[in-house]
């Protein structure tokens, strides 16, 4: 698994908003998340682009089927 230093540089996107989600998500969610959602949330933000990250957090598009559990709880914690 990835150290948490470096996890944490993945968590800051180029938009403060996608900040906040990122570092909300890690604080309540990450603690309870599975191997499998840690290991798609990282790849989730080492893959997607800070626009696309953003319309799929706000519902203004639908998230590849691969991330879709993972976006609806970044949602759940913002």
């Amino acid at each position: 698994m990835m150290e948490e230093g470096k996890l944490r540089w993945l968590l800051r996107r180029g938009m403060k908003e996608l900040d906040v989600l990122t570092e909300r998500y890690y604080a309540q969610r990450w603690p309870s998340a599975t191997e499998a959602e840690r290991a798609l949330f990282i790849q989730m933000l080492q893959t997607t682009e800070d626009p696309d990250l953003w319309s799929w957090s706000m519902g203004y598009e639908q998230p590849p089927e691969i991330y879709a559990d993972v976006v609806e709880q970044l949602r759940r914690h913002h």
